[in-house]
């Protein structure tokens, strides 16, 4: 038929072609929920990438895999020993099961008797398929749609999704588009025999799926096995490595992994390029540091000295923490107003100019700051990032992440207390470019910085504007500030900290 040789049209590009290679490309990630656990460690699927060239972009794209083989092949499986053989703490699984096209009234009711064909590429949503992996290859944050194979429609909620050092994308068209080849960067076919494909499907479909045995078979004679034949064992020919048996030949997959490995090396020296870039420049212009009073400077003495209180640190950190705020918010923009007094007078005043200003921590140390955000802005909301350091590499990794919704038309108000090299605070500026929060509307404050985390932030990204109480020169080998404060939440909220730890609240929270 006509549709068939467009499919296929859409399916193959040209055998010989004379196109140039691509260029492999990697990338570094961090993320929120594990997908599995080891022995060892935990393994995560959404995440984002902390490291950016000197202007504040992802300097590698990710390193993207396409799994593509029939249905019930074992591609998840083989995914999953890929994820735990790689030893890379962030990966993104992304399947493509969860990117089927939304059914009309009739072709529910044709689903519903199994006469609908899902295994024809015209039953998925390319478009959507490609512009999802293109954004997560680039290290943007992205909404994938939650498929109920049940009731064969997609959810009302999507789940938000990061880039990765590693993308594996699985799914039994994984190899049906030419403009999704141009995105995988390796290719493989997972070539199962077709008898264990059908056992696996009968057992999944009926036990996970709510299918009866009729209906099962039935769409597998109609649709499944005639679309495996026509659409997708022809594409093992687009593969890079075909691994036979799935998940049972390990020797393939310790090839792939080894291979995958030797594309992600570069990335490892990104951080020492990038934290010692611009440090003898003088400060930026984005930097407004709150002039040094004799009250500034003593309340600093009081929180600086070893021997201080927990009680009286956490008392002149409060006090310390509301001016800042107060400083902080003198730089919003204002625009003119009249007001008429009590007394029948026109009084040429100020009011904000933005729609909502929004309060964002990185915990720990930065909640400690919320109090005063709120005491001075009325119905001010509040979001938070969790940000700490992998112990084994030194790497900031984000671990948790709310925000409000429509973040991004207010000005945010980015809180922690000490900014040292500054690799934390670039990822968090980055997860709120992310939710599209416009540059020049994000206010980074910190109690203490380093010229090192000063220069780092603002040469990533020159158009945020960084606040803080004030800037000490050096950063040690520990990344510990000098002079400088300690470890600010262990002091705050009484907790020991491992002598190794660095200023940067919970791993170079900042």
């Amino acid at each position: 038929s006509n549709s068939s040789a467009e499919s296929l049209d859409r399916l193959y590009p040209a055998v010989g072609s004379t196109k140039p290679p691509r260029k492999r490309t990697t990338s570094q990630c961090k993320s929120e929920p594990p997908l599995l656990r080891t022995s060892k460690r935990t393994i995560y699927t959404a995440g984002r990438p902390p490291w950016y060239n000197e202007h504040g972009t992802q300097s590698k794209e990710a390193f993207v895999i396409g799994l593509g083989g029939g249905s019930a092949s074992g591609k998840t499986t083989v995914a999953t020993m890929i994820i735990e053989a790689l030893d890379v703490p962030w990966v993104v699984l992304l399947s493509m099961d969860s990117f089927y096209k939304v059914l009309t009234k009739q072709q529910q009711e044709q689903a519903a008797s199994n006469d609908f064909n899902f295994d024809h590429p015209d039953a998925f949503d390319f478009d959507l398929i490609i512009a999802t992996l293109k954004k997560l290859k680039q290290g943007k944050s992205v909404k994938i749609p939650i498929y109920d194979f049940t009731t064969h429609s997609r959810k009302k909620e999507w789940k938000t999704l990061y880039g990765a050092n590693v993308i594996i994308f699985e799914g039994i068209m994984a190899f049906a588009d030419k403009e999704l080849l141009k995105l995988l960067d390796l290719k493989i076919f997972v070539d199962t025999d077709s008898d264990i494909r059908l056992v696996r499907r009968l057992r999944r479909d009926i036990s996970e799926r709510g299918r009866d045995i009729e209906g099962v078979i039935k769409q597998y004679n109609k649709f499944v096995k005639p679309a495996f034949d026509q659409y997708i064992q022809p594409t093992m020919r687009l593969a890079d490595i075909v691994v036979p048996r799935g998940s049972g030949n390990t020797v393939a997959i310790d090839l792939i992994v080894q291979h995958v490995h030797s594309q992600l090396e570069e990335v490892r020296a990104a951080w020492a390029a990038l934290a010692s870039a611009h440090q003898c420049h003088p400060l930026p212009q984005t930097l407004s540091v709150l002039k040094s009073t004799p009250q500034v400077r003593g309340m600093h003495t009081i929180i600086r000295n070893k021997e201080t209180s927990r009680d009286e640190f956490i008392f002149y950190s409060k006090r310390l923490m509301r001016l800042l705020i107060e400083h902080a918010l003198s730089l919003l923009p204002f625009q003119s107003c009249t007001v008429q007094t009590p007394q029948g007078q026109d009084y040429e005043g100020r009011t904000y100019s933005g729609k909502q200003i929004t309060g964002v921590s990185i915990l720990r140390a930065g909640e400690t700051m919320e109090p005063a955000l709120r005491a001075v802005c009325k119905d001010v909301r509040i979001g938070t990032i969790l940000i700490q350091t992998n112990c084994n590499t030194g790497e900031p990794e984000l671990h948790y992440l709310r925000l409000p919704k429509d973040i991004s038309e207010d000005h945010v108000i980015l809180m922690d207390c000490t900014v040292s090299t500054g690799a934390a605070a670039m990822m968090a500026v980055r997860v709120l470019l992310d939710h599209d929060v416009p540059e020049d509307k994000i206010f980074l404050l910190s109690l203490l910085m380093a010229e090192m985390g000063v220069h780092s932030v603002a040469y990533a990204f020159p158009r945020v504007k960084i606040i803080t109480t004030a800037v000490d020169k050096k950063v040690n080998d520990l990344f510990r500030i000098i002079p400088g404060i300690g470890n600010f939440g262990d002091r705050y909220f009484g907790t020991d900290a491992p002598p190794d730890w660095s200023d940067d609240e919970d791993a170079l929270s900042t």
